[in-house]
């Protein structure tokens, strides 16, 4: 990017530079700390012309919406329209839920963001004995199709765009969302959202999983080959590295094993006689936002560019929409505390720039109190302000990729992609991801990680304000704390009976046979599982057919 002229006299510089660092720490030392990235990368002090010596602008950078599209996906990025701003909501009721997503529409979001219980995300009812004292607690509980109907009741599903955090039964709530539509009178080609849908990730970081690898695969085909047919604006994949990333990885690490990820699911899909031409460009991908502003800028930018490598070199890929990394960015769960929680705004705010400044096409902003509860209608409302304040008043989204050029950037972005590249090309030797995740080689890199970023927090080389520094003593029965009461497990309950009850119990019975003779053939069960959905049958209902054909997948615990 420099004439050998330029970065003689650059060099030349630097030795004067050096000089008066001697100097200066001669006088006084620099802080006492490793000067690192969050992920591990060592820092250099500064940054020069030399650092970017073999970047090729027009081969590893180009131009915002060109390959290998380093600088955006879009030619004009947010000075065309900003990111969608997502509120990930759902708890207790699908009542309650809904009066949350009225209120967060009337604030400003553009999409909603559904975050199911832990009994809905595993595939059991709510009168499930497994489901005991988890109805509606970290989410909303969802189990059939009398429970969508309520949740979305009175949202016009044909305007605003859904993105539903759910993986092994995505099928089935996909399934609800467009049966719930098509009695607004919304056909499911209007429809525009994401599922999550990435099991890998599940067995690698996260466990909400129930099918084995190979059954869960072809739901997710078959869900590819549904959408691309049926659904053309449906993102029909979130291949996400935010809980890679909250399990404990480095930002390389992020990159790397949700890009590896991404290639199982395309190989997966053309193997099933897919053309990534077409449903590649419903593929989406999810980040986490960490506290390292420097670092997360230049891994979103890092993302986009091996990705398109992927697609391009790897796959063949012509058609520019399927080469593009489009992704949801979440501010990091993690880097919550509980301690002097209103700090968590700040940090919410520096993570939520680090998302605009790389790039993102929609974001979730954390609420303060969510180390300690659900969130609360007015903390939720200051999460979302964060994201209206720097859309409207930073500057920052007046510039297509503001900090591209600058030699700490770039120089990251080049490191980390050089990273990412090399735990790919050990995930390839290992004979690709499932592979690996049968031998626990993310996991056990995931783990490792953990504990050296917990470590380094113990020993004080990491400062976390207000956890191992800035201490100060906090009356927390004056806070207040949204809670789900138990009583909302009893009255789900009893609707969810109730519903059975009413229903035309021999149609479900053979929508449910249907789905069994299909799981054990080779159909797509995607038109099976939505028959079934408008016949009411339950999430349990279906998914336990499932587990009768398909088994259940046991984790291979790796130390």
């Amino acid at each position: 990017m420099f004439e050998p002229t330029q970065l003689q006299e650059v060099a030349e510089g630097k030795k004067a530079y050096e000089a008066a660092v001697a100097k200066a720490l001669a006088k006084g030392p620099e802080r006492k700390e490793n000067f690192t990235t969050s992920g591990g990368i060592p820092l250099k002090r500064t940054y020069t012309p030399e650092d970017v010596n073999g970047v090729d602008y027009a081969k590893d950078l180009g131009f915002p919406g060109a390959y290998p599209y380093t600088r955006g996906v879009h030619p004009t990025m947010y000075r065309g329209r900003f990111w969608t701003m997502r509120q990930y909501a759902g708890f207790a009721t699908a009542e309650d839920s809904n009066k949350r997503y009225r209120y967060l529409l009337s604030q400003g979001t553009t999409g909603l963001s559904v975050a199911f219980d832990l009994p809905t995300q595993i595939g059991y009812d709510s009168d499930d004995p497994m489901a005991v004292g988890e109805c509606g607690k970290v989410g909303v509980a969802v189990d059939s199709l009398a429970d969508a109907e309520i949740l979305f009741g009175g949202i016009p599903l044909d305007k605003v765009s859904t993105s539903m955090t759910i993986n092994a039964p995505a099928s089935v709530l996909l399934s609800m969302y467009i049966a719930v539509a098509e009695k607004q009178g919304v056909p499911m080609n209007a429809l525009s959202g994401t599922i999550q849908n990435d099991i890998l990730k599940e067995y690698i970081a996260r466990g909400t999983y129930i099918f084995p690898p190979k059954p869960s695969m072809r739901l997710i085909t078959d869900i590819f080959d549904f959408c691309s047919r049926n659904i053309p604006k449906w993102n029909t994949i979130s291949i996400s590295g935010y809980h890679i990333r909250e399990a404990g990885s480095t930002a390389i690490q992020e990159v790397a094993f949700t890009l590896a990820d991404g290639i199982a699911y395309i190989e997966a899909a053309i193997k099933a006689g897919q053309d990534p031409n077409v449903f590649g460009k419903r593929l989406s991908f999810f980040f986490n936002a960490h506290n390292d502003f420097i670092e997360e800028v230049a891994k979103f930018r890092a993302a986009r560019k091996v990705w398109a490598r992927i697609m391009k070199e790897r796959f063949g890929v012509t058609e520019k929409g399927a080469q593009m990394l489009r992704f949801h960015t979440q501010t990091a769960g993690c880097t919550l505390t509980a301690q002097q929680a209103e700090n968590n705004i700040v940090r919410v705010a520096v993570q939520t720039m680090a998302a605009v400044c790389g790039g993102t096409q929609s974001l979730h902003t954390n609420s303060l109190d969510e180390a300690l509860a659900l969130p609360t209608d007015k903390s939720v409302r200051i999460a979302l302000r964060t994201q209206q304040i720097v859309a409207y008043e930073s500057g920052v989204t007046n510039i297509v990729d503001p900090l591209a050029g600058s030699y700490a950037i770039e120089s990251l972005t080049k490191e980390i992609e050089e990273g990412a590249w090399e735990y790919i090309k050990k995930i390839d030797e290992l004979g690709g991801m499932m592979t690996a995740i049968e031998k626990g080689y993310p996991q056990k890199n995931i783990q490792d990680s953990a504990y050296q970023y917990q470590k380094s927090i113990e020993s004080g080389d990491r400062i976390i304000v207000g956890v191992n520094k800035f201490h100060i003593e906090e009356d927390m029965s004056e806070r207040k704390l949204l809670k789900v009461d138990a009583s909302v497990g009893v009255n789900q309950i009893k609707k969810l009976r109730e519903m059975k009850e009413n229903r035309d119990n021999v149609k479900v019975k053979s929508t449910l046979d249907a789905i069994r003779d299909g799981a054990k053939g080779d159909a797509n069960l995607m038109p099976l599982i939505l028959d079934a959905v408008h016949a009411y049958a339950t999430e349990g209902e279906i998914c336990g057919v499932l587990r009768e054909v398909f088994g259940e997948y046991q984790e291979n615990v790796v130390l």
